[in-house]
């Protein structure tokens, strides 16, 4: 693993999360803190710490005296992130600049129409709808709670990998995004606020067929 300029349990963690993304981990997988140090080309220290921050996430479990485990996936434990991540993004949509709303309200736009298709690959999805919301978020100041929701998410992103895939089809609706950026062009953050939140809570449910 290449060594960056910037604490070493983060390069760790990102690489861990980048693995889970592709596949390589399954859903109650324990984890052998010594082989996946000498995988990665580590110490055990820094790896132990970033495996304390993804635990924290709740990427892992953490069993004492058996270290840790790739947490098992649950349908209430979804349906909680989901409903945290929907408060948490209309929470940082009301703490944005509205000037800033104002002028990015036509590229969210563009971006929800340049991307009109209800049902794509996971992976095609996961790429617009980053770029998506981190335009929404970009005027956000509360830097504390863009980490959170960052922290959030990464519990949640491991759901959709685990049970989809990169390649498999998944339904989508365009007309909420869209539907976003129409309420801020309007200038109507409430709505605007309030449509966020369902496109969480939807795309929550339309996933939720999907966990055992």
């Amino acid at each position: 693993m290449p060594i960056e300029r910037r604490p070493l349990r983060e390069q760790i963690r990102e690489e861990l999360l980048s693995r889970l993304d592709r596949g390589d981990f399954a859903a109650g997988t324990d984890i052998n803190e010594a082989a996946l140090a000498a995988d990665l080309g580590v110490s055990r220290t820094p790896l132990r710490e970033a495996l304390i921050t993804l635990a924290g996430e709740g990427v892992l479990e953490s069993n004492q005296g058996r270290g840790f485990r790739f947490a098992p996936v649950s349908r209430r434990e979804f349906r909680e992130l989901c409903e945290i991540v929907a408060a948490l993004e209309a929470l940082a949509l009301d703490c944005s600049d509205p000037g800033h709303l104002r002028e990015i309200a036509p590229d969210l736009l563009k971006l929800a129409n340049d991307f009109p298709d209800d049902v794509a690959e996971q992976q095609v999805i996961e790429r617009h709808d980053d770029e998506w919301h981190d335009l929404l978020l970009s005027g956000c100041r509360n830097e504390r709670l863009l980490d959170l929701i960052t922290s959030v998410k990464a519990g949640m992103r491991r759901y959709a990998h685990l049970l989809a895939g990169d390649d498999a089809p998944l339904e989508r609706e365009a007309a909420e995004h869209r539907h976003i950026a129409e309420s801020l062009l309007a200038g109507d953050l409430p709505q605007a606020a309030q449509a966020l939140r369902d496109n969480w809570i939807n795309g929550m449910e339309r996933m939720m067929s999907r966990i055992p």
